[in-house]
C-alpha cells in the first residue's frame, strides 16, 4: 500500500482530545485562503483565523477526515463553520501553546520518505575467535 490517507485529521483529533482531557482550551489556526473555508470574515487577519473549538464554545463539532464542521456564535450571531482539513495549520492549547503545527503544503501523510536501503557504515563489533 503505497498511498496512505493524510495523517492530519487523525492528529487533529488526537491533539484535540489531549488538550480537552487536560482541561485546556483547544484552538485551531486556519488558512482562510484555502477554497471552501467558511469562517467569519471580520476576524481574518493576514489570511488566517484562530478558532476556539472548546466544547463549551461550539455546537455539533465534527472532526472528520475531510473537514471540520461546527456552529459557534460570533458577536452574538450564530454561524455554521466549515474548514477543509488541509486548511488546518495548527491545533494547540490557548493556555500554554502546546499542540501541533502542520506543514501548509502537505495533503498526505506528514512523515518523511522512508530511508533507502543503504549499506550499514558502522564499524563491526569486535568478536572473539577461537585459536588452536
Amino acid at each position: 500500500m503505497d498511498e496512505m490517507n493524510s495523517s492530519r485529521p487523525y492528529l487533529v483529533r488526537a491533539i484535540y482530545e489531549w488538550i480537552v482531557d487536560n482541561h485546556l482550551t483547544p484552538h485551531l489556526l486556519v488558512n482562510t485562503e484555502i477554497d471552501g473555508v467558511v469562517v467569519p470574515e471580520q476576524f481574518i487577519e493576514d489570511g488566517k483565523i484562530t478558532l476556539n473549538i472548546n466544547p463549551s464554545a461550539v455546537k455539533s463539532l465534527q472532526l472528520g477526515n475531510e473537514q471540520i464542521q461546527f456552529s459557534a456564535r460570533f458577536s452574538g450571531q450564530p454561524m455554521n463553520l466549515y474548514v477543509p482539513i488541509h486548511a488546518v495549520l495548527a491545533v494547540y492549547a490557548r493556555e500554554n501553546g502546546r499542540g501541533m503545527v502542520f506543514n501548509e503544503s502537505a495533503d498526505t501523510a506528514d512523515s518523511p520518505e522512508p530511508p533507502e536501503n543503504k549499506p550499514d557504515k558502522r564499524k563491526p563489533k569486535p568478536g572473539l575467535t577461537l585459536v588452536k
